[in-house]
């Protein structure tokens, strides 16, 4: 093996995903390595495999050797409000009462750049002791909230997906652009940010409702014009929105027909939430290779609707599966802790007649997120060229969790367990691009 200047070596148990469990089957896409040997050079994973098959390619170089731990590819969410961290867990009603009470209020401090830039760092160290590595993040109109987190993103070397909100009518006028200042806040920040390091921008209209058919139409041209960037917006989440879409744009079929009206769906197109959608618009989703954001924490907080993971997963012919990642949204989820967005969505799948596995909750934070945001290739895997993003997750971190892993006869059954009983306590260690972000207190004592 080459010399690198920077070579991080891990051992311990670790777990992957090969393939998709939803299509494949849980044992067929899930590969688990009890004693893995995972080395990171310069960023990038070169060995990943058995500790014995790989052990000659460490030998004088230190190894961080984690027990009673699991390692896998650091989590991924795939939409979630930086903002809207300060009114997490606040008391609301449904989606558009809550906006108003909570939402709208909380952006608005968001023209100040110094106050960005202190929750950002606050928001991002919460994400990796988490053990978040990579997200889909939501800024506000502002474009001081957009520099102040791609700021903090690039001093921790996250791989981070942002934009600027688009919203020129339906919200306060301190939160509202137009479609012309929209467009030119936005072309300014992908010139300045996206391609930067491990930074990419996300075109960002907040919904359908809070853009004006001028809004809409000058964010598809501006994607065009920029095709690598993502776009990234809401779709269906509450049986009232749906019904106040339908009222704003009479003359489209339907919610998402808005959206590909101007040009907004497609690869790396990110739709939050769709809860609500009708056949025809899951056919286009599939058919147009644009992705979907679950947000359990947030539909169940927000008595929204339970999602359909039949429908996304494991569709009957002639229909496709949809690309579909987990997320946490914040603000109106209760968690920035994957575990606990898997855990919820267990539940969501149960109220729904779908049973959601292990293996499938990991995946959908893993490599079914990077799937869906067209980042499979670099990220959500321990294999060689990927990312070394990593989360190690400590098996016994509660007294609970010790006791109860004590009785888990099954790799499955261990990560079932972390996902319903687990949380951010979980998170012994998070590897940021093979350099050690987080440790946990007990661990660094």
């Amino acid at each position: 093996m080459a010399t690198f200047a920077n070579r991080t070596a891990i051992r311990g148990a670790y777990v992957t995903f090969t393939d998709n469990p939803f299509a494949a089957g849980d044992n067929a896409a899930m590969h688990f390595e009890p004693d893995g040997l995972i080395i990171i050079d310069d960023g990038v994973i070169t060995f990943s495999g058995n500790y014995a098959d790989g052990a000659g390619l460490v030998q004088g170089h230190p190894v961080t050797h984690y027990t009673d731990a699991v390692i896998l590819p650091g989590f991924i969410d795939t939409h979630v409000h930086y903002p809207q961290l300060q009114m997490i867990g606040a008391y609301g009603a449904q989606l558009i009462d809550w906006l108003n009470t909570y939402t709208f209020v909380a952006e608005q401090q968001y023209a100040d750049l110094d106050y960005a830039r202190q929750v950002s760092g606050v928001f991002l160290d919460e994400l990796i002791r988490t053990g978040t590595t990579t997200a889909a993040v939501y800024c506000t109109a502002h474009p001081n909230s957009v520099t102040g987190f791609f700021e903090a993103a690039q001093r921790r070397n996250m791989r981070m997906i942002a934009g600027k909100v688009l919203m020129d009518r339906n919200a306060p006028e301190a939160l509202c652009d137009t479609a012309q200042s929209g467009f030119d806040d936005s072309l300014a920040l992908i010139n300045t940010w996206h391609g930067k390091g491990r930074l990419h921008y996300a075109i960002t209209p907040r919904f359908a409702p809070t853009s004006t058919e001028a809004q809409l139409e000058a964010a598809g041209a501006l994607w065009q014009a920029h095709p690598d960037t993502y776009m990234q917006t809401h779709v269906s989440e509450n049986l009232d929105e749906v019904a106040w879409v339908k009222s704003l744009f009479p003359e489209r079929q339907n919610y998402l027909d808005v959206y590909a009206h101007y040009g907004l769906v497609g690869p790396r197109a990110v739709f939050g939430h769709a809860i609500h959608l009708e056949p025809a618009e899951w056919d286009l989703m599939a058919s147009s290779g644009s992705s979907i954001s679950h947000c359990p924490t947030s539909n169940t907080f927000l008595g929204s609707g339970l999602f359909d993971f039949k429908r996304a997963f494991q569709p009957k012919a002639p229909h496709q599966a949809v690309r579909t990642g987990l997320a946490s949204d914040v603000g109106g989820g209760t968690s920035l802790s994957m575990l606990r967005c898997m855990g919820e969505a267990y539940k969501v799948g149960q109220l729904g007649g779908y049973s959601v596995s292990a293996a499938k909750a990991f995946y959908m934070a893993t490599r079914g997120a990077a799937k869906a945001l067209y980042l499979e290739d670099r990220i959500g895997s321990i294999a060689p060229g990927f990312d070394g993003d990593l989360v190690v997750l400590n098996r016994k971190s509660t007294p609970l969790l010790q006791f109860r892993d004590a009785y888990c006869n099954s790799i499955e059954e261990a990560l079932f367990v972390l996902m319903t009983l687990g949380d951010d306590r979980a998170t012994q260690a998070v590897y940021v691009a093979g350099d050690l972000a987080y440790v946990a207190a007990a661990e660094a004592d």
